[in-house]
């Protein structure tokens, strides 16, 4: 069922497709009343078709929004204000869990405070699929995915009790089971539609239009090569959505990325997504639309335009969006969906002007780039940010750049119980992972045909490296296997693990013990080679200082060589059988090779097979019993989930806000401090916060799992926030890790210590940070665990998306230095004590605040701040003391006045 507006302009029209009748709302009428709108980009036409869907007079949307959207062409730039609603919403579990945490505790709040728990009910279609759970425990090895697949459940199961609840409790609220896929291929290969269809709330009539979304994970963008709008958002923003609020946005900037030609021979999507991402991180389109044209894209295959799409995060745009043309139709058909969507997705595209052929003239954008495809190279990324592109020729001077920030030369050290010694450089984990790539039929072959010739050739892995393939889509296999590929896979250690995420998060479970042992022994450098989007410090593995990104033939390719030290490019990768050396160009396949091999394996049986039952899930999933009825029955034992405190003792009307006062620093961060950073995902040990508290309640250090499987626990998430083994906050000098000092005494202890000690002391705090601070995953504990943890502002030097407006979602105050003011030209140390005035005097979108510094000494100084609170709609949530409880508030009145 949809909700529609009152049509002021009256662009409502009938669409005939096949035998079956939609209405849908006109762009082509509508630009009778606001003007032409030919040439407005495709992102554009589908925010504008919104607006006209869910016009009402200007209550939530009014016909100056829409009209907004054409003078946009104007100027190319907006500072309005639009309430957009997108059609559906996609979680992964991580990030789904504590989503559905919150919805329980929210219909136990309503329960409390006198309301209808069932007001608590996702309005528009959710799906939650499980692929962020299965880690690399077991690899190399026949029963290496049967074994991580029993590891998974058994870690799991009360994670996954909780999600059965949830899937009965809960209308339009799907699970995909454990061992389906990675959810963005899963939503290119199966959910996604490209153009939706539903009835009207009133039940007259079929209303067709665009796929539109938000997802709790930030590379939900993986669907824009689709031609479907959608982006990533954090839990609480998406659990908003699902609740009927819209999602509050300024009219974006949208810049044109043009491609021409095509790639070269030997050049992978892979290679052509980090040389966007290079040069888009370099253009600066943080906050921004980028939508891809030109005639290059007549030579991406709709796999290629998922793989650029789905690094968006990493080149900072909202989306990287593609228009609807041939390819996407052919997609459609091949990966089996009804033809009856595929028909509706051309005739609506071609109805609204939505359609691209090689003719279509070029949209009107707010800035362009553009690209020859022939000039992309073999390009790897890294050593810890995915922007930071890398000829392949040019990693042994990359690598030699972290050895020579450690104070390394060269060191090595033997291994126990081997023939061999582990040395700087040494590749000690290659993983095919992650959906960027495991999507792309194209370089998952290649990597197989690279095993096959290097197998041919007599060579191997080195026996140091941890290897394994993890596809995101139960599909990969089958076209592998069907090609004879996975045979030669699996003679190089390339056995299946699992089907997730793994190594990309950070689930690349633990090295074998003489591995990690050398490498601690000998603060060795070594490094990871993966096929993901994330490399940031302490994601991959806390064992490896530096992390690639790379296609698989390269991950492959690299595995053989075992070492980064070594030119892969132009040094041999070991020798035959009869002593000859083996370069990279003696076992990479011809773009020929490649493309004649999909051609044969893959078949749209495979995606029709794979996804006829994909809710059902392996018998490990079927067997959970399910308790619980409208409200969850909490577990108080339960170290995975636990009744969050964001709603205790909730009053039906919000008090009023203030000024800050006597705040004290809890870090003073540098540059790019990621949602790693702050919200880890991965393993921890049994001497942090969070290994003591899981400890104190019997739980054996084998069995913490992950910070990422813990995300329904707030007690064991704030005790992991600020808690990364490579942060380095300036208070404690020389340290890396979670550590601070406690103010005035100066006391040196953990992040989760020291801001407990001040919360019993009633005194707030403040983060201090660089530029991009909260880049990365749409990782919305790295603002919930900042709330728990007593920070009342975080004050920056710039923001990412995401993660400013997740800290509005828990009310936290985002506040911006102003351009050239920074916390260091301040001098500021840690000693200090600060107030922040201008909350309480007249709130409003990005007005100046002012900081007051209280200085050791007795000394005072102050600045002005930027309030990065942006939109009214985030004043309320601010209000409110977050979005949650704003839309509780607002269910509770709207089921009182009924």
């Amino acid at each position: 069922m949809t909700m529609t507006g009152q049509d002021s302009l009256k662009t409502r029209r009938s669409l005939k497709v096949g035998s079956k009748s939609y209405d849908y709302y006109d762009l082509a009428a509508a630009a009778e009343k606001i003007g032409d709108i030919s040439r407005l980009p495709f992102s554009m036409k589908v925010l504008l078709e919104n607006l006209l869907r869910f016009e009402d007079g200007g209550h939530s949307v009014s016909v100056e929004d829409v009209q907004a959207i054409s003078d946009w062409q104007k100027t190319k730039t907006s500072d309005r204000e639009i309430n957009y609603r997108p059609a559906r919403v996609l979680m992964q579990d991580f990030t789904g869990v504590p989503a559905v945490v919150d919805l329980a505790a929210m219909r136990d709040a309503m329960t409390k405070m006198g309301g209808d728990p069932q007001k608590i009910n996702p309005l528009s279609p959710c799906d939650l699929v499980i692929d962020h759970s299965v880690m690399v425990d077991f690899f190399g090895g026949p029963d290496a995915f049967k074994k991580n697949v029993e590891l998974e459940f058994d870690r799991n199961g009360e994670r996954y009790e909780f999600l059965r609840w949830g899937q009965n409790a809960f209308d339009n609220f799907r699970v995909v089971p454990p061992g389906t896929g990675i959810c963005h291929q899963v939503n290119v290969e199966y959910l996604a539609r490209t153009v939706w269809s539903s009835m009207e709330k009133n039940g007259s009539a079929e209303i067709a239009y665009p796929d539109t979304l938000v997802g709790t994970d930030s590379h939900t963008t993986m669907v824009n090569g689709l031609g479907v709008l959608g982006w990533g958002v954090g839990g609480i923003e998406a659990e908003a959505a699902m609740l009927g609020q819209p999602v509050t946005m300024l009219i974006p900037e949208v810049v044109g990325f043009k491609l021409m030609g095509r790639l070269k021979e030997g050049m992978t999507a892979t290679d052509l997504v980090l040389t966007v991402t290079q040069m888009l991180r370099k253009r600066g389109v943080v906050g921004k639309f980028v939508e891809f044209f030109g005639p290059g894209l007549d030579n991406l295959t709709l796999a290629d335009r998922a793989t650029i799409a789905n690094m968006a995060p990493e080149y900072g745009a909202t989306c990287g969006i593609f228009p609807i043309d041939a390819e996407t139709i052919r997609y459609l058909e091949f990966s089996g969906r009804p033809a009856e969507e595929v028909a509706l997705a051309e005739a609506y595209a071609k109805a609204q002007g939505m359609w691209r052929t090689a003719d279509s003239a070029d949209p009107i954008f707010t800035d362009t780039l553009e690209l020859d495809l022939d000039q992309v190279e073999p390009s790897l990324a890294g050593p810890k940010r995915p922007q930071d592109r890398v000829a392949l020729s040019g990693v042994p001077t990359n690598i030699a750049g972290v050895f020579e920030e450690r104070g390394h030369s060269d060191k090595s050290v033997p291994v126990a119980g081997a023939d061999y010694a582990l040395e700087d450089g040494a590749v000690v984990i290659a993983a095919i992972t992650s959906c960027t790539n495991t999507s792309n039929p194209a370089v998952l072959v290649a990597a197989g045909l690279v095993a096959r010739k290097a197998r041919q050739k007599g060579l191997n892995v080195k026996p140091w490296v941890k290897t394994s393939l993890a596809p995101g889509s139960q599909v990969v296999t089958d076209y592998l296997e069907k090609a004879g590929l996975q045979a030669d896979l699996d003679a190089l250690g390339f056995d299946l693990v699992g089907y997730g995420c793994t190594t990309c998060i950070g689930n690349s479970g633990p090295l074998p013990d003489p591995i990690a042992a050398a490498i601690d022994e000998g603060d060795l450098v070594t490094a990871a080679v993966l096929s993901g989007n994330r490399n940031f410090e302490g994601r991959v593995s806390p064992q490896t200082r530096a992390n690639y990104l790379a296609s698989p033939p390269l991950v492959v390719a690299y595995a053989i060589a075992g070492n980064a030290k070594i030119n892969v490019a132009t040094d041999p990768l070991g020798e035959d059988k009869d002593g000859n050396p083996v370069y990279l160009k003696d076992i990479w396949p011809s773009n020929h090779e490649i493309q004649d091999t999909v051609r044969e394996c893959l078949t749209a049986d495979m995606f029709r097979s794979r996804y006829g039952n994909v809710f059902q899930g392996p018998p490990e999933w079927q067997a959970i019993n399910v308790t619980g009825g409208e409200t969850y029955a909490w577990n108080g034992g339960s170290t995975y989930v636990q009744h969050p405190p964001y709603f205790e003792d909730m009053a039906a009307e919000p008090a009023a806000v203030t000024d800050i006062k006597g705040a004290r620093p809890l870090l003073m961060l540098g540059d790019s401090v990621t949602t790693d950073h702050i919200s880890p995902a991965g393993s921890f040990k049994p001497s942090t916060p969070a290994g003591e508290y899981l400890t104190e309640r019997q739980v054996r250090p084998a069995d913490f799992n992950s910070y990422g499987s813990r995300r329904g626990n707030h007690e064991v998430m704030m005790r992991g926030t600020f808690a990364n083994i490579r942060i380095r906050n300036a208070m404690v000098e020389g340290v890396e890790g979670g550590y601070s000092r406690h103010m005035p005494d100066g006391e040196q202890m953990s992040v989760y210590d020291a801001a407990m000690k001040y919360k019993a002391e009633g005194t707030p705090l403040l983060v201090f940070g660089g530029k991009e601070y909260g880049t990365g995953s749409s990782r919305d504990w790295a603002a919930k665990g900042t709330n728990l943890l007593g920070v009342k502002a975080v004050i920056v030097e710039s923001f990412e998306r995401i993660h400013r407006s997740n800290l509005v979602g828990m009310g936290v105050l985002p506040l911006q230095f102003k351009e050239g003011t920074t916390w260091k030209s301040l001098g500021l140390d840690g000693s200090e004590t600060f107030d922040i005035l201008g909350i309480e005097d007249d709130l409003k979108p990005r007005k100046d605040m002012t900081l007051v510094i209280h200085k050791a000494d007795g000394s005072t100084n102050q600045v002005n701040l930027t309030c990065r609170i942006d939109t009214a709609g985030e004043v309320d949530y601010y209000r409110h003391g977050g979005v949650l409880q704003y839309v509780l508030r607002n269910l509770l009145a709207e089921g009182k006045a009924a």
